[in-house]
């Protein structure tokens, strides 16, 4: 009852009337700017940048660049838009209350003569810039309040969209006057970790089209948790000179000896082993001392989920007999076990316990436990601490696997605090880029997760082919943003500001791509059964009477993203066409010439028009993955028989 509660109070405040019959606000009239951009003194570099990007597209809009002023001006203008809090609102805005009392609310308000857009804000003037993987990053805040308020404005307020990566996706209505009636609106996202929703794009990657992640509300979010495998290193580190630390095997040998089991990233550690969390406590000392304002801390277990766990008593003990049954291997050893998930989450609420300890002064430290593998399933007694967050391999997106969310389920009823962390994968070619979208099925499971208290998502192998994906990628999007939100009304809108005049067709062609692939991910059909002529002579009809009716709506890029979507289908005819030249190819075992020959020169055709989309539409394939020599693409390679 009290997650259905939550969602209705949620939606409730979401927008909240001052006065519906107020005196009209215009910032914009007839192309004329009424209003200067006022952001704070010394704002930070993210929000600076926001207030620039507010008044480019406010220009993009109307035609009219409002200017940007740094600190209030002297005397007030008669009009102003607002960026971020200042003291000055106060007198303007002497009805809102300025006190942010939820991580990363965001405030759009109007009176007859001002707008603000605000939000709580969080930052460290002396930690700015901050080393993330291999990158130094400047303009790092613990909270970007004010600057994801900017970017819901322009979505919500604006009409902007961005659709997907590149000028191509991005999408603004013109209008030469600009002007609200008074209102206010105020939100808080309830997963505050979301930029791994979109791991390519991430702030410390920067990929092409980081941009649009940032647009889309979830680059810049409060909660950062480490998704991989934390003790990847240790091996290296620790193996000659502490042994102890590594997995006791059955044959009795640490980690596996001198050659580590399965591997030295996979290798596994000996949780029990007081010395271990003394040396986790020195690592996370040493990242404060590089990072003061991290708050998340892992304590996974390394990859490889079935392999290579501790056999120590002190370690077995930490189990519990009436947990789930899985399969466990060892070198020469497969066995099945009881699941782990007591034993991680045990280890983990010591590590939470000692990490209080060790800096009492901290209470907003978590440690972070991984859900994975043999621990996918609830603990049978064991319960996490207030400062442990658990991010579950909890794949039932896209897959048909319902075990897989009635764990999220069992956890939910235990862990204070939850993140969903679905492994994305399909028979039908998600990885590669093959036409894939189940943009409802996000919708459902968006809400599910947050139904179940989830605060934080990342989904692993999301790789940006935007041709074949895009509608599922803009869904992610929005529902990590607000998994209540209207998911219905984002999608039909979604599809009318892509294709205008040619919505209809559009739409169709894209509820196609979703049933013939889900007869692949759900249905068990082989792709090639699914993706055969048939469904290629009705794709591209329907593509084709799409580019017909694109033409006519007087705007040219209609038709442009129409064509970029059809990259998507060729690429798809492209790869089936390769795979009936491999089959050909296999049948002598890449000894017949004539087979081979024709194998490559259709490979280079292929390859010629893939860097072609890559230059021409530059987001429909993740160029950094979609390249010939990508160990996913080796099936359709001839090389693969050299």
């Amino acid at each position: 009852m009290r997650n259905v509660i939550f969602a209705v109070t949620l939606l409730v405040g979401m927008m909240f009337s001052l006065n519906s019959q107020g005196e009209i606000l215009e910032i914009v009239k007839d192309g004329e700017s009424l209003a200067p951009i006022v952001v704070f003194e010394d704002a930070p570099p993210m929000t600076a940048r926001a207030a620039r990007e507010l008044a480019e597209y406010i220009g993009k809009t109307s035609g009219a660049r409002p200017d940007v002023i740094e600190g209030a001006p002297d005397p007030i203008p008669e009009s102003a838009i607002w960026v971020g809090h200042q003291p000055v609102l106060d007198e303007l805005f002497p009805e809102l209350d300025f006190d942010f009392e939820h991580p990363e609310e965001i405030l759009i308000a109007t009176n007859e003569h001002h707008l603000v857009i605000a939000g709580r804000d969080r930052w460290d003037p002396d930690h700015l810039q901050v080393q993330l993987g291999r990158r130094k990053i400047n303009g790092v805040q613990q909270e970007y309040g004010t600057v994801n308020a900017v970017y819901t404005f322009l979505q919500d307020h604006l009409g902007v969209r961005w659709l997907w990566p590149g000028e191509l996706g991005e999408d603004v209505l013109e209008q030469s006057t600009i002007a609200f009636e008074p209102f206010e609106y105020r939100y808080h996202p309830q997963f505050r970790a979301r930029a791994g929703v979109f791991y390519i794009y991430m702030l410390h990657r920067q990929l092409d089209g980081h941009e649009w992640t940032r647009y889309q509300r979830l680059q810049l979010d409060s909660l950062f948790f480490e998704p991989g495998h934390p003790f990847t290193d240790w091996w290296e580190r620790f193996h000659e000179t502490h042994p102890e630390y590594f997995a006791q095997q059955p044959d009795g040998t640490r980690g596996g000896g001198e050659k580590p089991w399965p591997s030295a990233h996979m290798v596994k550690i000996c949780k029990s082993n007081p010395a271990v969390w003394e040396q986790w406590l020195d690592d996370v000392e040493s990242e404060l001392e590089r990072n003061p304002h991290r708050r998340t801390f892992a304590a996974n277990a390394n990859d490889g989920w079935r392999e290579g766990y501790c056999v120590c008593p002190n370690c077995l003990a930490w189990d519990h007999p009436d947990g789930e049954i899985f399969r466990y291997g060892w070198k020469g050893l497969s066995q099945e076990y009881v699941a782990m998930s007591d034993r991680q989450i045990t280890f983990a609420n010591t590590l939470a316990r000692q990490l209080s300890e060790r800096f009492p002064d901290r209470d907003d430290l978590f440690v972070t436990a991984m859900a994975y593998g043999v621990s996918r399933s609830a603990p049978v007694e064991a319960t996490p601490e207030d400062n442990v967050i658990v991010s579950g391999v909890w794949s039932f997106h896209n897959r048909p696997d319902e075990k897989h969310r009635e764990w999220l389920v069992r956890w939910s009823e235990i862990a204070p605090h939850l993140a969903w962390r679905p492994n994305v994968s399909s028979r039908a070619g998600w990885h590669i880029g093959l036409p894939n979208v189940a943009p409802r099925r996000v919708i459902e499971d968006m809400r599910f997760a947050a139904d179940h208290n989830v605060i934080g998502v990342f989904i692993d192998s999301i790789y940006g082919h935007w041709a074949n994906q895009g509608p599922h990628y803009y869904m992610l999007a929005q529902m990590a943003w607000n998994p209540y939100a209207d998911g219905e009304a984002i999608l039909e809108d979604y599809y009318q500001r892509a294709f205008g005049p040619a919505v209809e067709t559009m739409t169709d062609y894209w509820e196609l791509i979703e049933r013939e692939a889900d007869k692949i991910k759900f249905e068990g059909k082989n792709e090639r059964e699914v993706w055969n002529q048939e469904f290629f002579e009705d794709a591209y009809a329907r593509l084709d009477r799409a580019a017909e009716e694109a033409g006519t709506g007087g705007k040219d890029i209609y038709a442009e993203r129409v064509a970029f979507v059809r990259a998507g289908l060729d690429y798809l005819r492209m790869l089936r066409d390769m795979e009936t030249l491999i089959d050909r190819l296999a049948e002598s075992d890449g000894q017949d010439a004539e087979a081979m020959a024709a194998a490559k020169s259709h490979w280079a055709e292929t390859w010629e028009e893939i860097q072609r989309f890559h230059t021409e539409f530059p987001p429909a394939l993740q160029r950094s993955y979609i390249q010939p020599q990508w160990r996913r693409l080796k099936k359709y390679n001839p090389d693969q028989f050299n």
